[in-house]
């Protein structure tokens, strides 16, 4: 009987045990969830990632800095590449003896020095003094630094004694060597032409080559003198005519010398390797952009070469 009393006692009483059970449990849960929410936010806080993190984020990389925390090794420092950087992400964290040996390798980077940059300057005007005139034209159109090299006044005084002569080294060009290097390129190339209009015997072309003024003379091998355009142009007209097949000749120690407005082209020419050469020079003078001759000598040193021209 006592045990069906106190059974029943229990069960009479069980919905206010439900209600305590129950309440504890929520109360419990409460302060589980608060408790959870607030280490979420200082969780967000600590790394940034509250509201506005994001943009306090984008606003670190504009700024250089690889992360936006306080307490990791990085120390917001962006190394200079990924091979840098790894060591600190994957958390062998080397401290500031790690970090200042780094240092130095960045700073190698971001000067961009180079070999040819380190050499002093006889170094580099050697080494480019064995490039022929096309080369360095195209090492100056590779970048900045080797277009600073290419027009080194020094490596065109070089190419110019190498490719022309060495009888200059004493002048000081106005504008510089490499004005002056292309300047007497020019002179001799229009030299060049000179002949080939000889061997090719066109009157027009020998025409226009030459300044239309009364001044300009003309000395054949004969020794004949021909002094004004018109006259000039019928000496040509008459060596054209007497010359029978084509005329082979050979043109060596070509020497240039060139002014702001002139210039002057002496040379040895060999119609006959056995006998002496003609001794030549070629005045020109700039008119209206471009150069015109205004005078050729020609004499022949050999003097049995003299009287075969003479009596021809």
């Amino acid at each position: 009987m006592e045990i069906a009393s106190s059974l029943f006692t229990a069960f009479s009483s069980q919905p206010l045990f439900i209600a305590a059970v129950f309440t504890a449990l929520c109360f419990l849960l409460a302060l589980f969830t608060v408790r959870s929410f607030a280490l979420t936010i200082t969780k967000l806080k600590l790394d940034g990632r509250g509201s506005g993190g994001e943009a306090s984020v984008r606003r670190n990389k504009k700024k250089g800095k690889l992360c936006d925390c306080r307490y990791c090794c990085c120390n917001g420092v962006v190394l200079g590449s990924d091979s840098d950087i790894a060591p600190y992400l994957n958390g062998g964290c080397g401290g500031t003896a790690d970090m200042l040996e780094k240092t130095p390798v960045v700073t190698e980077k971001q000067t961009g020095a180079s070999m040819m940059e380190q050499l002093v300057p006889e170094i580099t005007t050697h080494a480019l003094s064995y490039l022929d005139y096309p080369s360095l034209c195209r090492l100056s159109m590779t970048n900045s630094l080797m277009r600073k090299a290419a027009n080194d006044d020094n490596a065109w005084k070089a190419l110019y004694h190498k490719d022309f002569t060495l009888e200059q080294d004493g002048v000081t060009p106005i504008n510089g060597w490499k004005a002056y290097y292309a300047a007497t390129r020019a002179i001799v190339n229009i030299n060049t032409e000179f002949f080939n209009i000889i061997r090719e015997k066109s009157l027009p072309s020998m025409s226009r080559f030459w300044l239309n003024a009364d001044y300009v003379k003309c000395v054949h091998a004969t020794g004949e003198l021909f002094s004004g355009y018109d006259a000039v142009i019928q000496s040509w007209q008459l060596a054209f005519n007497w010359e029978q097949g084509a005329i082979n000749f050979q043109v060596r120690d070509v020497r240039a010398r060139v002014l702001t407005d002139m210039a002057w082209v002496t040379m040895k020419t060999y119609v006959d390797m056995d006998t002496g050469p003609f001794n030549m020079t070629n005045i020109f003078e700039f008119h209206n952009g471009r150069w015109y001759m205004v005078h050729h000598h020609s004499s022949v040193m050999d003097g049995g070469m003299v009287q075969q021209i003479v009596h021809g």
